[in-house]
């Protein structure tokens, strides 16, 4: 099924955990072609809570260059999806899907 692809993994830092706990918004790294509709049917058919609103940021391609222009870093574009949850008591384990 699609919706299991758009969810490449979660986004866990220190941030991120006091966001969870504080504010009830889950980071999640996704697809370059998810939408916001089918980010909010993933978490809900995953991991069974029901979700407010997603936020989404797409972050651009980033290239480094070393010492006399000789080495060359990469860092991939990505897409990010802020994730806040209607019910202030459920909360998304990421070990366990359902």
């Amino acid at each position: 099924m699609r919706l299991y692809r758009l969810l490449k993994k979660p986004i866990v830092t220190e941030k991120t955990a006091n966001m969870s706990l504080q504010k009830n918004v889950y980071v999640f790294e996704v697809s370059l072609d998810a939408t916001k509709i089918d980010i909010k049917k993933a978490i809900k058919e995953l991991y069974w809570v029901e979700v407010d609103k997603v936020n989404v940021v797409n972050t651009r391609e980033k290239v480094r260059f070393g010492r006399k222009g000789g080495l060359q870093m990469r860092k991939r574009a990505s897409k990010k999806a802020y994730v806040t949850l209607k019910n202030p008591t459920e909360t998304i384990d990421y070990t366990i899907i359902k």
